[in-house]
């Protein structure tokens, strides 16, 4: 097989974090080299070029030409663009989240990117989240789903709404783990610090019957990521800044981690609840959903996160706003 030649688009401060991961990996794995690196700030780029000991380009074409995968983790307003211009040239193409800044930039990402060989993966991180992982063997169909994801100020990720930047983590997790269409969404949300709404909560409705209630702020004192979800017999609580679930159900037995809490008698038997904390491995969540880009490349699978569900989250989290702009 050919090998992965990745170039890496956007070296602010996450896509530093991207850039050490890279070099991690392509030191660890033989069929991936890093080629390159570009960001549009001259002084940057020529200054990182230089430490990581590589050939500076000096424009995105000029990496473009020497790759065969790319990973953009430039601000959201260029996505549609150099995605575009990547997936134009037959280049396996990593996107962060967003995917683009509207749905119709996706949309045409999307079009763009019919009959062509190659992988495209949207960078929603909390899907390779340890905890969220943790709960691969249990059955999710949840009825009622509540989300609180607030976190301290940072300038970073003002470019777009709290919505875009912190909610759409959330709104595609639960896309995902509801799996039926969006009946209705109402929302609120205001402007505080930024001209773009800062807090915001959403009420969204799906056809098979589940009610997500998902609340998101960039102005908290203190940081919380936390998602909980209520099923028949089951109460699960997901804590992405923890790394840590825990499970709370019904049920006549225990698994070998189960905790028995307390025993009632429903109609002529009687039901035990029991507790179970999942074992959480040691993942670095980046890395791991770096890794399986690369492993649906070497082995032509479909991307965990493909450019429909970045898609599906985008015009979820676009609706959201257009009904707080409407009030």
């Amino acid at each position: 097989m050919e090998k992965i030649r990745a170039g890496l688009f956007g070296l602010g401060h996450l896509g530093k974090s991207h850039l050490r991961i890279l070099k991690e990996i392509s030191n660890e794995r033989e069929g991936i080299e890093l080629v390159g690196i570009f960001d549009t700030d001259t002084e940057k780029n020529e200054a990182m070029s230089k430490e990581n000991d590589m050939v500076i380009n000096n424009s995105a074409e000029d990496l473009i030409k020497k790759i065969n995968t790319a990973v953009i983790v430039t601000p959201t307003s260029t996505h549609y663009e150099l995605a575009g211009k990547c997936i134009s040239n037959n280049i396996n193409t990593f996107i962060e989240k967003p995917v683009a800044d509207t749905t119709e930039q996706a949309k045409e990402l999307l079009e763009l990117s019919k009959n062509k060989n190659i992988k495209i993966q949207i960078g929603h991180i909390e899907r390779f989240n340890p905890a969220i992982l943790s709960l691969d063997n249990y059955s999710i169909e949840p009825m009622f789903i509540e989300t609180h994801r607030l976190s301290q100020f940072n300038p970073r990720g003002t470019d777009v709404s709290v919505i875009q930047d912190l909610m759409i983590h959330d709104i595609d997790i639960i896309l995902n783990l509801v799996k039926s269409k969006v009946e209705r969404i109402d929302a609120n949300g205001v402007a505080i610090i930024t001209d773009k709404i800062d807090i915001a909560n959403a009420r969204i409705k799906f056809e098979n019957g589940c009610v997500a209630n998902i609340t998101a702020s960039r102005i908290s004192q203190n940081k919380m990521r936390k998602m909980r979800l209520f099923q028949k017999s089951a109460y699960i609580s997901i804590d992405f800044l923890q790394n840590t679930s825990e499970v709370f159900r019904m049920g006549d037995g225990g698994a070998d981690n189960s905790v028995a809490l307390t025993e009632f008698v429903q109609g002529d038997k009687k039901v035990k609840i029991f507790y179970e904390r999942p074992q959480v491995a040691e993942v670095n969540s980046l890395k791991y959903e770096l890794n399986k880009f690369f492993d649906s490349i070497e082995n032509d699978t479909e991307p965990l996160v493909t450019l429909e569900d970045g898609l599906q989250a985008l015009e979820v989290a676009n609706e959201i706003v257009n009904k707080i702009l409407e009030v």
